[in-house]
C-alpha cells in the first residue's frame, strides 16, 4: 500500500509538468500551454526609442566676387598681416565676411594657412554684382564704431609707445581697422593690437582715428601699467592733426602699383585709393589697365593740401587723354586691347609737406 501510493504521487508529478528544481526563463514570444481567450498583446514604445531630429545647422552666409588686380591674402584684415599667399586678378573668391570698416572681405582660402581655412583680401580689389550681404567678423555688428574698434583716417606710423619720439614699428593704411586696447593718461595716444610690436601691442595718433567709446578704454602708462579708465577732465582728446609722408611703395612705370586687364565677361571695374606727398615719401604712383572696348568712364576724388600732375599715356607713348582732381564718372575714348598707364604726381614742394590722399576709379564701357 506504501509503495502504491508513493507511485500515485510520482504520476501526478509527471501529468502536471512540474519539476521541483529546473524552472525556464518566460520567453516573451512563446504561447502560454493553458489559454481561455486569445488576447492581442499591445506594446508600448519607449520614449528613447525614437530618435530625436538633428539639431539645426547655422546657415553660411556667403557671396561671390572676383578679383580685379593681383592681390595678397592675409591672415588677418591687416596691411601688416602675414600673407598667406596671392590671387592673380580675374579669380573667382568666396566672400564669407567683412572687417566692421568694410573695407576687407574675408575669403574661404583652404591653400593657405589661416584659421579654419580663411584669408583677407582688400575689397577695393574685389568686384562684385551686389553688395554682399555676409556677417562682420570682429568688433561690434551693430556699429562699426564701437566695440573697441576704430578706422584709421590717414596713413599712420604705429609707435613702440605713446608719442613722436618713439620708434616706429611700421604704418597702417587710411580706412585700416584696428582693434584699440588703451590710451595714455592725455588720451592723444591709442594703444592698438600691433602683431609686430612688444606684446603685440603698438600706439597711433588718436587725431587721425574714428572711434566711439575711447572715454572708457584703459589708461596705459608708458611703462605698460593700468592705471584706471577715466580721461583727465581739461585735457583735450584730440590734439592738433600732423601730417605725416605718404608711404613709399617703390612702384613704377614697368611695374604699376595696380594693374587690370578688362574682360567683358571678367573684371569690369578698378577702385584704388592712394596716397602721395611731396618733398618726403612717396610722390609718384602708376595705375594701369587694359580695355576691350572703345571707350571707359573714369573718375578722381583728391584730398588733401595740393592737386595731382597726372598723365596717361597709350603703349608708353603721350596721349591728349586729361583728367584732374574732383573730376566726376566720364567717359573716354580709348583703343581695345591697348596698354594703357595713369601717372600720378604731387606737385613739388620745397617747404611744408603737400599731401594728397586719392580715390581713381575705372569701369569698361557695359
Amino acid at each position: 500500500m506504501r509503495l502504491a501510493t508513493i507511485a500515485f504521487a510520482l504520476l501526478s508529478l509527471v501529468s502536471t509538468g512540474c519539476s521541483p528544481s529546473i524552472r525556464e526563463a518566460a520567453r516573451p514570444s512563446q504561447t502560454p500551454f493553458f489559454s481561455t481567450a486569445t488576447i492581442p498583446v499591445t506594446f508600448t514604445p519607449r520614449p528613447s526609442e525614437t530618435a530625436l531630429p538633428p539639431p539645426p545647422q547655422p546657415t553660411t552666409v556667403s557671396a561671390e566676387g572676383s578679383t580685379s588686380t593681383q592681390v595678397n591674402v592675409r591672415a588677418e584684415p591687416a596691411l601688416t598681416s602675414a600673407v598667406l599667399g596671392m590671387l592673380p586678378a580675374n579669380t573667382k573668391v568666396e566672400i564669407t565676411g567683412k572687417d566692421p570698416g568694410e573695407q576687407w572681405w574675408q575669403i574661404n582660402y583652404p591653400q593657405g594657412k589661416g584659421v579654419d581655412g580663411k584669408g583677407w583680401v582688400t575689397a577695393q580689389y574685389v568686384t562684385t554684382t551686389t553688395r554682399p550681404e555676409v556677417p562682420t567678423i570682429g568688433g561690434d555688428e551693430t556699429n562699426k564704431d564701437t566695440g573697441n574698434v576704430a578706422i584709421l583716417q590717414h596713413q599712420l606710423n604705429v609707435r613702440s609707445g605713446p608719442g613722436t619720439d618713439f620708434n616706429s614699428l611700421g604704418t597702417l593704411d587710411a580706412q585700416a581697422v584696428v582693434k584699440l586696447t588703451g590710451k595714455d593718461p592725455s588720451g592723444a595716444w591709442l594703444q592698438i593690437d600691433f602683431e609686430a610690436g612688444p606684446e603685440g601691442k603698438g600706439w597711433v595718433n588718436a587725431a587721425f582715428v574714428q572711434a566711439r567709446g575711447v572715454e572708457n578704454l584703459p589708461i596705459i602708462t608708458e611703462a605698460g601699467q593700468v592705471v584706471g579708465t577715466g580721461t583727465p577732465t581739461g585735457i583735450p582728446l584730440t590734439p592738433t592733426p600732423t601730417l605725416i609722408p605718404a608711404w613709399e611703395d617703390h612702384d613704377s612705370a614697368d611695374g604699376p602699383i595696380a594693374s587690370v586687364i578688362f574682360e567683358p565677361a571678367g573684371t569690369q571695374t578698378l577702385i584704388y585709393n592712394g596716397e602721395l606727398s611731396s618733398p618726403e615719401g612717396d610722390s609718384q604712383d602708376w595705375i594701369a589697365f587694359k580695355p576691350y572696348g572703345r571707350s571707359v568712364f573714369l573718375a578722381l576724388d583728391c584730398k588733401g593740401n595740393d592737386s595731382l600732375k597726372i598723365e596717361i599715356t597709350e603703349n608708353s607713348l603721350p596721349t591728349n587723354l586729361e583728367v584732374a582732381c574732383g573730376a566726376q564718372m566720364r567717359e573716354i575714348p580709348v583703343n581695345a586691347g591697348s596698354n594703357y598707364v595713369i601717372h600720378l604726381q604731387a606737385a613739388p614742394s620745397t617747404g611744408e609737406l603737400n599731401y594728397i590722399n586719392y580715390v581713381l576709379k575705372i569701369k569698361a564701357e557695359p
